[in-house]
């Protein structure tokens, strides 16, 4: 969100809502514990998607406004699902409700021009079927990697970004290895892939 507020394109306030699904190790020991115990897979029916932080208090909620620029708190709606890792993101626009009502072409030039020179973040061309799992996106595309890969879909004045990523890499030890590497002075890529 914040290339596109820092461009004038989504305003602040806007009522931002974000779905998520992940892996179960997104919820630590406690997540791995229940899903890999095959008792309790069964007794606790485990083998669908289940939504959590139904209170929508999530953890990760006051960074999600730091970050962003957004004046309020998202909407934020995650689910875990029976699968180890791996996180889809998904942020739905409506052009119709932002000041210069942009299409999800213009959207996606802001984010590629954004993250251009970001070594393990790429915008994945517009409104592309070709990296798609047969139409399907495929939540665990990078798991094993540092990489983040944002999607910008849409028509009309319907826009959905879409961003895919190891909870395990990316999310915490290859974040955690990337940021030691900048704060040493090292290049950020040492030890990663």
């Amino acid at each position: 969100m914040r290339p596109l507020i820092d461009a004038g394109m989504v305003p602040k306030d806007y009522p931002v809502t974000c779905h998520s699904v992940t892996g179960y190790s997104g919820a630590g020991r406690s997540g791995i514990e229940e899903y890999e115990n095959p008792a309790l897979s069964v007794e606790k029916k485990l083998n669908v998607p289940r939504h959590y932080s139904l209170h929508l208090q999530h953890k990760h909620i006051p960074e999600m406004v730091l970050y962003s620029g957004l004046l309020y708190e998202p909407l934020f709606t995650p689910m875990k699902a029976n699968y180890a890792q791996g996180i889809a993101m998904s942020i739905p626009l409506l052009s119709r409700c932002m000041p210069t009502k942009p299409s999800a072409r213009d959207v996606h030039e802001v984010l590629a021009a954004y993250y251009e020179t970001e070594r393990f973040v790429r915008v994945m061309p517009f409104d592309s079927e070709v990296d798609l799992d047969e139409g399907h996106f495929s939540i665990t595309e990078c798991n094993d990697t540092n990489r983040l890969e944002i999607f910008v879909f849409g028509q009309n004045d319907k826009i959905n970004i879409m961003s895919r990523y190891d909870n395990l890499g990316k999310g915490a030890s290859g974040a955690a290895v990337q940021n030691m590497n900048l704060m040493l002075g090292l290049d950020e890529g040492i030890g990663l892939v």
